[in-house]
C-alpha cells in the first residue's frame, strides 16, 4: 500500500491539507480560508475539519503513516508551540500535540518557509544544491536556509526569518514590533496597506519596489552565509512574475559584490503552488529518518 505523509500547511490567508507520497508526489489536496477571529478554537476547528476530510480521502489511495506540518512563525520547535504573526488568535498554541491527538499519527512540525526550503531542495528549483535560501513572499514573508546540506533550525527553530531583516531603517512599522522589515515593506499585507487594494492590482512601481526590497534582503543573506541561490515562492512573488524578479535581481547584483556572492541567483520556486504542501509532507518524512539531501547532517 502507498505510504503517505499527511501534509498540513497553515498560513495567514489559507489552511491547506494534502497527501504526499515518498517520491514527493502531491496526490491530493484541499484548502479553505484561514478564519479571521480572535478565538483560537475557531481556527483549530476549521483546521481539524479539513484534516479529517483529507484523512478520509487518504483511505482511498494509501495509508497515512506520518503527519508533517508547516506553519507560520515564530514558534518553539521543541515544545511544538506556534505563535504565527498572521494568526494572532494562536499564541503559544500547542499545534503539534493537537494534531497528533487528532490523527493518532507521529507528527513533525516546522516553520512553513523552512518546510518550503526542504521541498524545493527535494523536488524543486534547489534540487541537487546543498547551500541555498528559500523564501515565501505572500501574506507575510518567511524563509528557510539550507547550509552544507543541513536545514538550519536555530535556538528555537526560527532560523531563516528573512521577513524580519531590515531593508528600510526608517520604514513602515512591522507586526513584529520593529520597523522597516522586509515583511513590512514587501508582503501582501504591506502592499494592501500601501495601495489600498489587492496585491494583484498593484501598479508597476510597487511591483518593482517589492522586488528590489527582496533583492536587498537576499544580498545581505548571501553576503553573510556564502549562498549562491535564492528560491522565491508565494502568491505575491509568483503573481507579480518576471517584473518582480527582474527588479530583485538588479538590486541583488548591485549589493552583493563580494567575490563569493557576486553571482548569486534569484529564481522562482520550481514547485509553484504545490511547494508548501510538498514541503510540509517532506517535514513528516524527514521526521521518520528519510534522507532528503545526500550526506545530510541534522
Amino acid at each position: 500500500m502507498n505510504e503517505l505523509s499527511l501534509a498540513v500547511d497553515i498560513g495567514g490567508t489559507k489552511l491547506a491539507v494534502g497527501l504526499v507520497d515518498r517520491t514527493g508526489e502531491l496526490i491530493h489536496s484541499r484548502h479553505r480560508p484561514t478564519p479571521h477571529t480572535g478565538a483560537p478554537e475557531l481556527v483549530w476547528s476549521d483546521l481539524a475539519e479539513l484534516v479529517e476530510d483529507e484523512r478520509r480521502q487518504a483511505q482511498e489511495v494509501g495509508l497515512v503513516t506520518v503527519c508533517g506540518v508547516g506553519c507560520g512563525g515564530p514558534m518553539s520547535l521543541e515544545q511544538g508551540l506556534v505563535s504565527p504573526l498572521n494568526i494572532p488568535a494562536w499564541q503559544t498554541f500547542p499545534l503539534r500535540q493537537r494534531l497528533s491527538d487528532l490523527t493518532g499519527t507521529a507528527t513533525f512540525l516546522d516553520n512553513d518557509a523552512k518546510a518550503l526550503a526542504v521541498g524545493e531542495g527535494w523536488k524543486g528549483a534547489a534540487r541537487g544544491r546543498r547551500d541555498y535560501l528559500a523564501m515565501v513572499v505572500s501574506t507575510g514573508v518567511g524563509g528557510g536556509i539550507v547550509l552544507d546540506g543541513r536545514l538550519l533550525d536555530g535556538r528555537l527553530g526560527n532560523a531563516g526569518h528573512i521577513g524580519h531583516v531590515v531593508v528600510e531603517p526608517e520604514g513602515r512599522p512591522c507586526v513584529c514590533g520593529g520597523r522597516g522589515c522586509l515583511e513590512a515593506e514587501a508582503s501582501g499585507t504591506a502592499i494592501a496597506a500601501i495601495t489600498g487594494g489587492e496585491p494583484a492590482n498593484a501598479p508597476s512601481e510597487i511591483v518593482a519596489r517589492c522586488g528590489a526590497m527582496v533583492g536587498r534582503a537576499v544580498a545581505s543573506v548571501a553576503n553573510l552565509l556564502d549562498l549562491s541561490l535564492a528560491v522565491v515562492a508565494g502568491s505575491v512573488a509568483l503573481g507579480f512574475g518576471e517584473p518582480f524578479f527582474e527588479a530583485a535581481r538588479h538590486e541583488l547584483h548591485a549589493r552583493a559584490g563580494m567575490a563569493f556572492s557576486a553571482g548569486t541567483e534569484i529564481v522562482p520556486a520550481g514547485l509553484g503552488a504545490r511547494g508548501p504542501l510538498v514541503g510540509a509532507g517532506a517535514v513528516g518524512w524527514l521526521g521518520t529518518g528519510m534522507v532528503i539531501w545526500e550526506k545530510r547532517v541534522r
